[in-house]
């Protein structure tokens, strides 16, 4: 072998090596001999290095995936005497090999077991079996083997072929006819050997045991002789855990719900009487762990078994199993109780398949209710933080906290869906009872109480969205729990975990203030002094900030006497500074921008007259303009180009925040009524000026083109005038990706106003067509991925402003265009129907088509158009499926064809029998694929008389058939 190459296998190879290595392998495999030059370097023992071994195996099982079936007897049998002459070595070497040798060899054995067993190699089983004799060595790797197997041949989680879903059938009724019992027999002799010598060795055993209990008989294994012994297994330290996996693994074996339930009662049994569950006293928690899940077994599947005959209404065997169940709860809830949250959470199915049970039962009896009163009161004590969770900073087991929380909502949400008046009840009285003493309660129990008040506004529906309307039986719980969380003070609690919590449920609930307004001008102190907005934490005042927009937007009606009070209290906040002074703001950007649109809302609802609302957002957006105006003479002549980042991203921000406050409005009425339109005209005159920065254009029109997209919907008419100097120099010094981040704004402007800016659009459009062209020839490097991508985004939107052209009936901007333009922009439709791979862009080409066949197609059309059709536009209907990128099997493809077949449809309902003579004289005989007559004359009547619908399902199966065509020949 190329020992050069090989060296590449090493742990500290290079790079260059690791090639060499890897191109090696690529040969070995491809080659005739290969596998024999790696066959002979096993069973020689040449090399010492694990990772060449490994190598070679791999070499071996690409023989026998690809070659193995259809090679020479000689061939075979010598692989098989490789794999035998290598077991017998591991028996006399003095050093094991690597575990992850000795699986790739177990793995190679098991498809050597697939394509020879039994017929090639009858012997497979018993020349396992002689070499236990041998050996622990050769023990490991017949067990190894038998998992591998089962990986081959049973695990369900490999999705298999039919093919090979009856060729697994099929061994494993031959190994159960053959095999089966010397195999259990061989498990049983090696738990008993070597439960002391080799723990390890009996561990993997066991696992051998649990994973062919699925499909051999379970007599083999749920008898006296081995339920003994893995009971004996379950009091050594070592084996426990395992044994109890294999325990779980028998309860879980598929059977006949009536046997299931016997099965699983006597498990239960054995070990109950044999005092492994409970576990009394047991300090292992891994071990603990493990009876969870065996338990949660347990109950999950005599839960399957009673749904199962409750379907085919066996009520004798139903009412048995249910017993079985009922006998299991004590179980579930000392597990589910558990301290560990993690041997808590291994029984949650079977929680939650109980619950599942009484929801289908309906009418329950006291025994029944008293079993969900008592989940519901272990899950509300198992919601509480652990005191010694880290809420600054989350490491693994706060995360792993946070998901069992998540479950346990799951269990919450289900009670809740049985009873809701249960927990109802029971949350108003931990509420209640806490909140009115949460000054003596530990944090954790507040923090308690006030999430469960949170977690019941998704637990129990609210009508309309309403938790406040409707039965007073479940609204007036809720009110009280309310009015309790807002006028305690609970807010102002010393951890700011409970502070967030209470502002999350206040927001929650915000439709109760709307009931009893009379509590809205308290949160709004918490919200905006030192428990809120300013409070020492930042994850509270960022939250704050957010939670603090909603609660102003959904109660704006009861707030109008407020405005000035709180444009006051936040005034402040809203001061945009440079954060290279050395105090950082209490707010981040992002929280500042959810207050300049509080500040936009409360102008809004305010009850002052249109003067004063102007007056008031000229005082907001007054420090902003003044901002701008500052900085930007700056950003254009600073040299340093991190202070130059600095100055376009708080300019940005100043243009971002004056955009926010503009949320409060929905169109040009509601501005126009408050009179403010000028505010924000004025700052679009100064906005503008940034078009011309020479420097971060970037960062600086983006905020631009935000700022004309809010006005756009703000100003309608009113923007107009400035749209053309923003487009002017939105176009200047182009980069593919600022040209597609500003195609989307020309196309709000085109479909906001359509006709009204006709004449603008035929100023602009070839411009921004010739721009866009310029941008798409820049040469890129081509290891450049990020360019490609940019460029074939902006493909796409060009084709899409032809596309919102064309749909918002603005076409004669195109059709004004000089012929040259007119007929560069249309063969740039239709050639890339042909060329483009990609079939979105490809279906966006042919409906534009559509659009202008429909516009201009017909006798009473455009002449100069219609020549075009059929010139290019029928061509391309037909070899753009053609192609070898236009894949018929992809759902996007099809539907770019369906749109290819509209068309047609649409051309042929203006030309009628022209087109069909067209198709049948000059486009069947030119397409690069022969159509014969009776084809063509199909395709032709199909047009003629199939809907639209069925014409598109033929138009598919007619490329089919013509691309198969292409294939063959």
């Amino acid at each position: 072998m190329n020992e050069q190459a090989l060296e590449g296998l090493g742990s500290f190879a290079t790079a260059e090596d690791r090639n060499r290595a890897l191109a090696y392998f690529e040969q070995l495999k491809q080659s005739d001999n290969g596998w024999k030059l790696c066959a002979e370097a096993i069973t020689q023992g040449v090399y010492e290095n694990d990772h060449i071994k490994f190598f070679c195996f791999q070499v071996l099982e690409h023989f026998v995936n690809e070659r193995y079936v259809t090679a020479d007897p000689a061939d075979q049998q010598l692989l098989k005497q490789t794999l035998m002459t290598w077991l017998h070595m591991q028996t006399m070497a003095t050093q094991e090999e690597k575990s992850f040798v000795r699986n790739k060899a177990a793995q190679l054995f098991s498809l050597m077991f697939i394509n020879d067993y039994p017929h090639r190699w009858p012997t497979f089983f018993s020349d396992l079996l002689q070499m236990l004799q041998v050996g622990e060595a050769a023990i490991d790797m017949y067990l190894r083997v038998l998992l591998a197997i089962d990986t081959e041949v049973v695990d369900r989680e490999i999705i298999h072929t039919q093919e090979e879903t009856l060729r697994n059938n099929q061994l494993k009724d031959d190994m159960r006819e053959r095999c089966i019992q010397d195999l259990v027999n061989s498990w049983f002799q090696i738990l008993k050997n070597y439960e002391s010598s080799n723990p390890e060795l009996a561990c993997l055993c066991l696992e051998v045991v649990g994973v062919y209990v699925s499909w051999i008989d379970i007599s083999l294994i749920a008898n006296e002789r081995f339920v003994g012994l893995l009971l004996h297994h379950l009091s050594i330290d070592v084996l426990r855990e395992s044994a109890c996996d294999c325990f779980h693994e028998i309860i879980e074996k598929g059977m006949d719900p009536v046997a299931k339930t016997e099965l699983v009662e006597s498990v239960t049994k054995v070990l109950q009487d044999s005092g492994v569950i409970p576990p009394s006293g047991e300090e292992d928690i891994d071990f603990v762990a493990k009876l969870s899940k065996l338990t949660n077994g347990i109950g999950c599947n005599l839960i399957s078994s009673w749904q199962k005959l409750v379907k085919s209404k066996n009520s004798v065997g139903a009412l048995n199993t249910l017993q079985a169940i009922d006998s299991k709860l004590p179980l579930l809830f000392m597990f589910l109780g558990h301290e560990d949250d993690d041997i808590s959470l291994a029984v949650s199915e079977f929680a939650r398949d109980y619950i599942g049970i009484l929801k289908q039962i309906g009418t329950l009896n006291e025994s029944q209710i008293a079993n969900a009163q008592r989940l519901l009161l272990i899950l509300l004590d198992k919601f509480r933080y652990d005191e010694t969770y880290n809420f600054d900073a989350q490491g693994e087991d706060e995360i792993m906290f946070i998901d069992y929380r998540r479950q346990l909502k799951v269990l919450f949400d289900n009670l809740a869906q049985l009873n809701q008046d249960m927990v109802l009840s029971s949350v108003h009285s931990v509420v209640m009872e806490t909140l009115g003493h949460w000054r003596s309660k530990k944090f954790t129990d507040v923090e308690l109480a006030v999430r469960l008040l949170y977690l019941l506004g998704e637990a129990i529906p609210a009508k309309e969205g309403n938790h406040f309307v409707g039965d007073s039986a479940r609204t007036e719980p809720i009110k009280e729990m309310m009015r309790m969380l807002v006028s305690s003070g609970v807010v102002g609690h010393s951890h700011w975990a409970v502070t967030l919590q209470v502002y999350e449920t206040v927001v929650r609930y915000e439709r109760f203030f709307n009931h009893e307004p009379q509590h809205i001008p308290d949160i709004l102190v918490t919200f905006l002094d030192d428990r809120g907005l300013r409070h020492r934490h930042p994850t509270v005042r960022s939250r704050s900030a957010y939670l603090f927009t909603r609660f102003i937007k959904s109660l704006k009606h009861h707030l109008s006497n407020f405005t000035e009070e709180i444009l006051k209290r936040i005034q402040d906040l809203l001061i945009i500074v440079l954060p290279e002074n050395g105090h950082p703001p209490l707010l981040t950007t992002d929280d500042q921008l959810f207050l300049y649109e509080v500040a936009g809302v409360i102008i809004t609802c305010s009850a002052v007259g249109p003067e004063k609302k102007q007056i008031l957002l000229r005082n907001v957006l007054a420090p902003i303009i003044d901002k701008f105006n500052t900085l930007y003479p700056k950003l254009c002549s600073e040299t340093d180009e991190q202070r130059q980042v600095l100055f376009a991203e708080i300019i940005a921000h100043a243009i971002a925040c004056t955009s926010r406050t503009s949320k409060a409005f929905h169109s040009q009425l509601t501005i126009k009524q408050c009179g403010i339109e000028t505010c924000y005209t004025d700052a679009l005159d100064v906005f503008l000026r940034a078009l011309d920065v020479p420097h971060q254009l970037g960062i600086v029109h983006a905020s631009v083109r935000q700022y004309l997209h809010r006005m756009v919907v703000c100003l309608e008419e009113d923007v107009l005038p400035y749209v053309p100097v923003a487009v002017e120099h939105l176009l200047k010094k182009s980069e593919a990706r600022d040209l597609h981040k500003f195609m989307p704004l020309i196309n709000q402007i085109i479909s906001k106003f359509k006709k009204t800016i006709i004449r603008f659009l035929q100023a602009v459009f070839m411009p921004i067509v010739r721009t866009i062209d310029t941008v798409l020839k820049q040469p890129a490097e081509e290891a450049d991925t990020q360019a490609t991508i940019d460029k074939q985004t902006l493909r796409r939107c060009y084709f899409q402003f032809l596309q919102c052209i064309a749909m918002n009936d603005c076409l004669e901007v195109i059709s004004h265009q000089e012929q040259p333009c007119f007929e560069e922009v249309l063969l740039s439709v239709v050639r890339a129907t042909i060329e483009e791979p990609d079939p979105v862009m490809i279906k966006t080409c042919f409906n534009i088509l559509k659009r202008l066949i429909e516009s201009w197609g017909g006798n009473g059309g455009m002449p100069l158009f219609r020549d075009f059709i059929y010139k290019y536009v029928i061509p391309a209907c037909f070899l753009a499926p053609l192609q070898k990128t236009f894949d018929l099997t992809d759902a996007q493809t099809v539907m770019a064809l369906a749109e290819a077949s509209t068309v047609l449809k649409s051309i042929y309902t203006k030309d009628g029998l022209n087109l069909i003579q067209f198709l049948q004289t000059e486009c069947f005989l030119s397409l690069p694929v022969h159509v014969d007559t009776d084809s063509a004359q199909a395709f032709c009547q199909a047009l003629q008389e199939m809907d639209g619908k069925n014409f598109k399902g033929f138009c598919k199966m007619f490329f089919e058939s013509a691309k198969k065509s292409v294939i063959a020949s």
